[in-house]
């Protein structure tokens, strides 16, 4: 049982990551949109991870004491909040009054940066997989 719950554990850390860098691509994709639905330059986003079982209800105890597998879960995606970047280019259609123009709170590095460290998340989980699929078949072979 221990087998299925460290792959349970791994498959979760993957849905997880996955997100992750679909949150990233996306602001990047997004790094110079001056204007969103509400006006507003586009506001980075970032996944927010929680471990599984850290609940503090009776269904996390419940499931706690069946030795159900823990992993990651996906709290939610939130918004960062800290204040656009200025550019000056008075001939931009989104300039105000002195020329200046808001846009998105994302950095390349950052976001770079964050990409890097999720792959390696991804590519560690990917190897605890093949790690767990080896030892299956090891166990099997040992039947033969």
């Amino acid at each position: 049982m221990a087998f299925l719950s460290s792959l349970s554990i791994s498959a979760s850390a993957l849905t997880a990551t996955r997100l992750r860098m679909d949150v990233i691509a996306e602001n990047m994709a997004n790094l110079d949109t001056t204007r969103t639905e509400n006006g507003d330059p586009y506001r980075r986003k970032y996944v927010v991870f929680q471990e599984r079982g850290n609940d503090r209800n009776f269904a996390a105890f419940f499931n706690k004491a069946r030795n159900k597998p823990g992993g990651v879960r996906v709290l939610g995606i939130g918004r960062d909040m800290s204040e656009f970047k200025l550019d000056y280019n008075p001939s931009h259609p989104d300039a105000d009054e002195n020329g200046f123009v808001r846009m998105p709170n994302v950095e390349v590095v950052q976001e770079m940066t964050d990409m890097m460290a999720a792959v390696r998340s991804y590519e560690a989980n990917i190897t605890a997989l093949n790690a767990f699929k080896d030892m299956a078949v090891k166990t099997l072979e040992i039947g033969k």
